[in-house]
C-alpha cells in the first residue's frame, strides 16, 4: 500500500496497521474499558445532516478562523499528543513542519518527543502547550516559564487526565514506556522490523519536557507512574486561576465536557476551551463533545472560544462542528496514523486532505466563509 492510495481517515489507518508493531498501533487505536465512547465519538456526526443553499456564489472561499489571538488558514489544528516519536522517527518534526505548511495551528504535548524551542524553531506559526497538573508546583510554573521564553502565545491544560484511563489493549499487549513487553507483543515487534529499524538507528527516544522528571531507562519513573504519582487528583478551580493570572495571555482548558465547567472557565479568565474526552481514552460512556457542542456554545460562546476534539475523520463533520458554533476543531488520530504510516509527507497529504474536503463542503453548503455556517443549515435525528 503506496501514501498515494490514502485517500481518508481509515486508508491511512490501514497503512499505519501494516507498518506498526501491533502494541503500539494499539496504542493509537485504543480507548478505554469497552471503547463505547471512542466509537460514539464518531459516530454523533452521523446523526446530523447537512441542508445546503445553492445558487450563492462560491467561486472563492475562505475557511480562516481566529481562535485565542491566533489566525488559522484552515478550521482544523493539530492537537496536542504525547510520544509522537514512538510512532515515526521524525515525530513531532513531521507534525510542525506540516501544520506550518498549511498554516495550521500545532500543539506541543508536556510528553512530547522534541523540545518546545525545537518546535518553535520549526513552526513560527501558531502553536499551543499543553501540559498536565503536577503535584509539584514549581515544576508547573517552570513549564509555564519555559513555554513564554520559547515564544508560544498560548497554554492548554488538560483537565481530563488527573489518573490514567483503563486502556485495556495495552494490558493486553503488556504495552508500556519503557517497553515491557509479554510474549505476544514481542511476537508483534518482531514481525514488523522496518519499525525497529528506525527506531533503532535514529536518536534516542527522549520527553525534553520531562526528562529531569520521567526516566526512559527503566528507573525511577515510568509513562504509566506518571501519571499515577506526578499528577495532582486534587487540582481544583482557584487552581487554574492562579495559573491563568500567572500566564497572563491566553489560557485554553482542554478536557470540559459540562456547561457548568464551561462557565466556570469562562469566570477565571480562560480564552478558550475544548470540548474533549480525550478520544475516548478516558472515562468510557462518556458524551461526545460533538453531542455537548450546542448548549456550552450557548451558555459561553459569546466569552471565549469553544473548540471540539474527539472523532472527526471528515471535513463535513468540520463543517457539522462548525455551524452548531465552534470555532475550530481539533485533530488527533486523523494526523497521528498518516505520521505513523509516511512521516511528514503523510501528514502532510492527510491535512490537504481535509482542507479539500472543508472547501468542497463548504462550496456544496453555499458558504463563502466560515461565518456563514450555522444551525440553520443542519437537522438531527431522532
Amino acid at each position: 500500500m503506496r501514501l498515494t492510495d490514502c485517500y481518508n481517515f481509515h486508508d491511512f489507518r490501514r497503512m499505519a496497521k501494516r507498518r506498526l508493531p501491533g502494541p503500539i498501533f494499539d496504542y493509537i487505536d485504543g480507548g478505554a474499558d469497552d471503547e463505547v465512547t471512542y466509537r460514539r465519538n464518531t459516530a454523533a456526526f452521523e446523526a446530523c445532516d447537512l441542508v445546503p443553499d445553492v445558487l450563492r456564489g462560491v467561486a472563492e472561499v475562505d475557511m480562516s478562523v481566529t481562535v485565542m489571538g491566533q489566525k488559522l488558514a484552515m478550521p482544523v489544528y493539530c492537537s496536542p499528543t504525547a510520544l509522537q516519536r514512538l510512532f515515526h522517527h521524525q515525530g513531532e518534526r513531521a507534525v510542525a513542519a506540516a501544520a506550518a505548511k498549511h498554516g495550521t495551528m500545532f500543539g506541543v504535548s508536556s510528553l512530547g518527543t522534541i523540545s518546545l524551542e525545537e518546535a518553535r524553531r520549526i513552526s513560527n506559526g501558531p502553536q499551543v502547550y499543553q501540559f498536565y497538573f503536577h503535584k509539584d508546583r514549581g515544576l508547573n510554573r517552570e513549564m509555564m516559564a519555559r513555554a513564554k521564553n520559547a515564544g508560544v502565545q498560548a497554554m492548554m491544560l488538560t483537565v481530563d487526565s488527573i489518573t490514567g484511563g483503563n486502556r485495556e489493549r495495552d494490558k493486553r499487549t503488556g504495552f508500556a514506556i519503557p517497553f515491557k513487553l509479554n510474549l505476544a507483543g514481542m511476537t508483534q515487534f518482531a514481525i514488523k522490523p522496518s519499525w525497529a529499524i528506525d527506531w533503532l538507528t535514529h536518536e534516542r527516544f527522549r520527553l525534553p519536557q520531562l526528562e529531569n522528571h520521567v526516566k526512559m531507562d527503566g528507573g525511577a519513573l515510568s509513562i504509566s507512574r506518571y501519571f499515577t504519582e506526578m499528577l495532582d487528583p486534587s487540582m481544583s478551580w482557584d487552581d487554574v486561576a492562579e495559573m491563568v493570572r500567572e500566564w497572563g495571555g491566553p489560557f485554553c482548558l482542554k478536557g470540559i465536557m459540562s456547561v457548568e465547567d464551561a462557565k466556570s472557565a469562562a469566570e477565571i479568565g480562560c480564552s478558550g476551551i475544548v470540548l474533549s474526552n480525550h478520544g475516548g481514552r478516558q472515562l468510557d460512556g462518556s458524551r461526545s463533545a460533538f453531542d455537548q457542542l450546542a448548549e456550552i456554545v450557548d451558555a459561553v460562546g459569546d466569552r471565549i472560544d469553544v473548540m471540539m476534539d474527539g472523532g472527526v475523520q471528515r471535513g463535513t463533520h468540520v463543517l457539522k462542528a462548525l455551524s452548531l458554533g465552534a470555532k475550530a476543531v481539533g485533530l488527533g488520530r486523523y494526523y497521528l496514523f498518516p505520521l505513523a504510516a509516511a512521516g511528514q509527507p503523510g501528514v502532510e497529504r492527510a491535512l490537504e486532505t481535509m482542507r479539500t474536503e472543508i472547501e468542497r463542503g463548504m462550496k456544496l453548503m453555499g458558504c463563502t466563509s466560515v461565518s456563514q455556517l450555522s444551525r440553520r443549515n443542519l437537522r438531527f435525528r431522532s
